[in-house]
């Protein structure tokens, strides 16, 4: 299963965090609602599960929702923080999600 999100492919969207591993990474927050995926927010870290498992933006997240919350990640096993970095400045530039802010 995966997802488009800019030029990238993302694995997922999960409706839950079970899936997602603790390696570095960038991470999608959409909206799924009539059957399309609306971004809210993007981010990246070094341990994408616990990150998102304990995310001080889902207040955010779930305050812009309408439909079911899913989460998608791209695995960045040869990018440091900068190249993740470079990665959700670009899809936040393409998409200006109401969540978070670089």
């Amino acid at each position: 299963m995966s997802i488009s999100v800019g030029r990238y492919t993302f694995e997922g969207p999960y409706t839950d965090t079970t899936n997602l591993q603790d390696r570095s990474g960038v991470y999608a927050i959409h909206d799924r609602r009539n059957g399309t995926h609306y971004l809210v927010d993007v981010g990246e870290s070094a341990q994408v599960k616990s990150r998102v498992d304990k995310h001080d933006r889902k207040p955010c997240w779930t305050g812009n929702k309408q439909g079911i919350l899913t989460v998608s990640v791209l695995y960045t096993p040869n990018a440091q923080q900068p190249g993740r970095i470079a990665i959700e400045q670009e899809i936040r530039k393409q998409y200006n999600p109401p969540c978070g802010d670089r």
